[in-house]
């Protein structure tokens, strides 16, 4: 996986970047994952030798015509940059300049990246007064943190404005920084979260995990910035610049060494439990029937939120009010399908209208299927994270079981599917993949009275 697969990124996007830790390192990154031509800019100060991240610059004046300069605009990596300064450092580019900038990719649909803030090259930084300079026009923002910082004292060698990051996490100067302070940090609307524009997409990279002890804490603080975030993403990423040379008023980069390694994407996961069939066959509700002292509908409904999902949606239709009534304490939303008769895609497409926007994927559980653990939720989960793969299903001596997870490229298409059949239609159309499970208990289901009275016998 790549950063234009994590970010989830379209043709045409506009990212700003802030924070500290692997800035433009990504932006640098990304730009190379871009469909060509891709502009970069900057709405802070930039040293001259990170002309070498992109093909060509081009310095932007008050008086330039951006039009004209970028009329035959090489399918490259451009770095827009304002005046240069005495100290080997150009300025970024001013608000009027910078909306033309935005106004020329949108209409010819080339993704924009922004570097809005500075942080000398620390891992962490808290943000000043007047940063970051985030334009309101921004579909997403990425706010970066290194991890390498992590058990680290609290002081200038690590952290951009030391004495502002202590006072956002609650330590003192020179303490070991925890992973609890960083989440506090990025949490905080003075710290991760400032001048981010509303309706602006927020990412948070958490960078430099460059061991396994890095990655676990990375996923740990990842899993405590949702929902705050729409997504956040373990990364270890690199960058070697191999130098510049200057072609009049342009900068040609003789190249670069770039790497990197995506270990996990964090998103909300919803898990949506289909609860609203009639249960012809057995004539009297699955849904209420007795497990472990409570109805499989409950039980189901407590299993999906231990297992930590974001979100959990039952859809009712038959006999809905005594569903409802079954998990009335429980934390969960309640979907009705007046249209269950006509099969379970309906049920499925309920659901998925419930769901809250920026959700990363969904997972469908069965009330009918009392034998599925949390693990193997979180493994789904996990798996997700790890891939961002469409389909995500167990797999359990070579037959494929529940439940099953989707990703959110294959909504529109799970919003679409007839009949009395649920996501599976999609599975001739996405590729599966595949969780190995080796705990055939989990394929049994309850269809008929007989299929009830055996998984007692088993389970006493």
């Amino acid at each position: 996986m790549n950063l234009r697969r994590a970010f989830r990124v379209n043709p045409g996007d506009c990212l700003a970047f802030s924070g500290a830790g692997g800035k433009t390192t990504a932006i640098s990154l990304l730009a190379r994952q871009l469909d060509p031509p891709v502009l970069v800019t900057t709405t802070t100060h930039l040293a001259i030798d990170q002309f070498s991240l992109a093909d060509q610059v081009f310095r932007i004046g008050e008086t330039t015509d951006i039009e004209e300069l970028l009329f035959d605009l090489p399918a490259e990596v451009n770095l827009l940059v304002g005046e240069e300064t005495e100290d080997q450092r150009v300025i970024g580019l001013g608000e009027k300049k910078l909306q033309e900038v935005y106004k020329f990719s949108k209409h010819r649909g080339i993704s924009l990246l922004i570097e809005a803030d500075g942080s000398r090259l620390r891992s962490l930084k808290a943000p000043a007064d007047h940063e970051p300079v985030i334009p309101s026009f921004v579909d997403s923002v990425v706010v970066v943190s290194g991890l390498s910082a992590l058990g680290k004292p609290l002081i200038e060698d690590w952290v951009h404005r030391a004495d502002r990051f202590a006072q956002l996490a609650g330590l003192g100067l020179g303490e070991p920084i925890s992973t609890e302070a960083i989440v506090r940090v990025l949490r905080n609307p003075s710290g991760g979260l400032k001048d981010i524009p509303q309706g602006a997409r927020r990412l948070c990279l958490l960078n430099q995990a460059d061991n396994p002890q890095l990655q676990a804490q990375g996923n740990r603080i990842a899993r405590s910035l949702i929902p705050e975030y729409a997504a956040a993403i373990v990364s270890s990423l690199t960058l070697e610049s191999r130098g510049t040379v200057r072609t009049g008023r342009e900068y040609k980069q003789n190249g670069s060494i770039e790497t990197g390694e995506i270990f996990a994407v964090h998103e909300p996961v919803a898990g949506i439990i289909l609860a609203a069939g009639g249960s012809e066959r057995m004539r009297r509700s699955k849904q209420l029937l007795p497990w472990h002292g409570e109805p499989l509908v409950r039980h189901a409904t407590r299993t999906a939120l231990s297992a930590g999902l974001d979100q959990v949606i039952v859809v009712v239709g038959a006999l809905g009010e005594e569903v409802k009534d079954a998990l009335v304490d429980l934390d969960v939303g309640i979907q009705d399908n007046p249209d269950w008769k006509l099969g379970q895609s309906t049920s499925v497409r309920a659901g998925l209208s419930a769901l809250p926007p920026g959700t990363g994927a969904v997972l469908f559980l069965l009330a009918d299927q009392p034998n599925i653990p949390v693990t193997l939720i979180q493994a789904l989960i996990e798996k997700h994270a790890e891939t961002l793969a469409p389909i995500i299903a167990p797999l359990i001596d070579d037959q494929r079981g529940n439940p099953v997870l989707f990703d959110r490229q294959t909504f529109k298409d799970l919003s679409s599917i007839q009949g009395d059949s649920g996501g599976r239609q999609l599975y001739s159309q996405y590729p599966v993949t595949w969780v190995e499970w080796h705990d055939g208990a989990v394929l049994h289901d309850i269809d008929t009275d007989e299929d009830y009275q055996r998984l007692l016998a088993e389970d006493s």
